[in-house]
């Protein structure tokens, strides 16, 4: 199955902005499109994925979706520990440090950016 995008909702985009333009840029991702509602971010020249953060459409407050979340998949353990630490340095909370879940090669951290968002980011290593 193919993602195209993600969006998160944000209550205060400047601070959402700078979070994320500190905990992306760990992977490369830039800005390609800016508008006074939301960022996207992506690391593909072609931008067939991305990862937004937005002022909610209907104007009234973002809320936290329960059950929700977002996950950045990276190529090995070590990038999976630095983004996760990225994260917290810039004020993530945090819901579960990096290490092996689950079996299969699956190693990942999870954390809450500065609205509250659940995300993780994870690798799989094949042996």
């Amino acid at each position: 199955m193919l993602v195209g995008y993600v969006m998160v909702g944000t209550n205060d985009l400047d601070r959402a902005v700078a979070f994320y333009d500190a905990v992306l840029g760990q992977l490369g991702a830039t800005r390609y499109i800016e508008t006074e509602r939301g960022i996207s971010w992506s690391t593909d020249p072609g931008v067939e994925t991305s990862f937004s953060v937005i002022l909610p459409f209907d104007r009234t407050p973002s809320t936290v979706g329960n059950g929700s979340m977002v996950a950045f998949g990276v190529s090995d353990r070590p990038t999976v520990d630095k983004l996760y630490q990225k994260a917290i340095e810039c004020g993530a909370a945090d819901e579960g440090k990096p290490g092996p879940r689950g079996g299969a090669g699956f190693y990942a951290g999870y954390f809450r950016d500065l609205d509250g968002n659940k995300l993780n980011v994870f690798c799989i290593e094949r042996t």
